[in-house]
């Protein structure tokens, strides 16, 4: 027995491995069982508390710090045999990798959930927190570059070097992107100065529709007969956006024309017959009724109000009720809307001296 516990096989006795692997089992049924205590305990300590940073360090650890722990323990326990300089280069090189791999998920995670808790203690809406997945895609491009380049130069290569050989080819790539570079950091403006948000209704140029995503390069827009425009955001960061979600209230102005043989105490009423309709709606803030001008067939009258709200089939509903009424008062009154006409005044003795000239 002591015979085979004394081989020695690859410079290591098997006593040895048996107590390297011995060493494994018993650090994750040790790690196992602490770590389910551990994390129950930071959670009900979480629970506890009002503030959102023990929760962020909870899930932290349970994701991340736990899992790089025990694979640091491991490879202390497998380095305490004896291994090739070429074992080890590998085993160097293998927890270098998990090292960046899981600094890099980690920060990842901290910046993704710092944002999403800045956003809700903000009272942001779901829509304005949905828009962060471009900006956190973004982080986590530099974030992956950032750990790609650590773990290159830890690895004994001049990342300088590499750098410098990549200038001119870099340079090219600029050029070829920087459409993509522009249409990235418009996204960043509409992100930070919030022209719009998605579920807005918009106008932009000769299109309108209700924003569906916001993404890096091109928002989504729904027309109103169905149809998906895909709009540079570049484009859009340049161009003057009607945002008619953030309406507070909408100014009507229309127009109505009578006669010209309308008795003048009718037109004196017109401003106060249509004052009284408009003034019995709800929703609707009544502002001026005014004898505007002579039309060409015409007596023209120019009416303003608010609908104090910014649904747009709130304000039809309620325009179609008050045009229905004021047709019904006038009818009551007498008062006739004009249409275009032409009247044709003939001299009677240019006409009877035209005919006896002609016979």
């Amino acid at each position: 027995m002591k015979e085979i516990i004394d081989y020695q096989f690859l410079g290591n006795t098997v006593l040895e491995y048996l107590l390297m692997f011995s060493g494994l089992v018993v650090t994750f049924a040790i790690l196992r069982i602490t770590k389910r205590r551990l994390l129950n305990l930071m959670k009900k300590i979480s629970i506890r508390t009002s503030t959102h940073i023990d929760d962020l360090i909870v899930d932290a650890s349970e994701k991340f710090l736990i899992p790089y722990f025990y694979l640091l323990i491991n490879y202390n326990i497998i380095t305490t045999l004896k291994l090739s300089s070429q074992v080890e280069k590998i085993l160097h090189a293998g927890l270098l990798f998990a090292t960046i791999y899981y600094a890099v998920k980690l920060v990842n995670f901290v910046i993704y959930r710092s944002l999403i808790l800045f956003m809700e203690q903000k009272k942001e809406s779901p829509e304005r927190i949905k828009q962060l997945d471009g900006m956190i895609a973004v982080l986590k491009v530099i974030t992956w570059a950032t750990g790609l380049m650590l773990l290159v130069d830890n690895l004994g290569y001049n990342i300088t070097t590499i750098i410098a050989g990549l200038g001119v080819g870099g340079i090219a790539i600029a050029l070829a992107a920087q459409n993509i570079i522009g249409d990235l950091f418009s996204y960043l403006v509409i992100f930070f100065d919030k022209p719009f948000e998605v579920g807005d209704f918009i106008i932009v140029g000769n299109n309108s529709g209700v924003v569906e995503k916001i993404g890096i390069k091109t928002s989504h827009v729904r027309s109103l007969d169905g149809q998906q425009l895909i709009m540079p955001n570049s484009e859009m960061a340049k161009s003057v956006i009607q945002n008619y979600k953030r309406l507070e209230r909408r100014r009507i102005t229309f127009a109505i024309g009578v006669v010209y043989y309308t008795p003048a105490y009718k037109l004196r009423n017109i401003p106060l017959l249509v004052k009284k309709i408009i003034t019995k709606c709800e929703h609707a803030t009544y502002d001026r009724a005014h004898f505007k001008l002579f039309g060409d067939f015409s007596i023209n009258y120019e009416i303003v109000y608010y609908v104090e709200s910014a649904d747009y089939l709130l304000f039809m509903d309620l325009h179609h009720e008050i045009c229905m009424n004021i047709f019904e008062q006038f009818e009551k009154e007498g008062i006739e809307f004009a249409f275009p006409t032409q009247t044709l005044f003939l001299n009677h003795q240019n006409v009877a001296a035209e005919n006896q000239i002609s016979n």
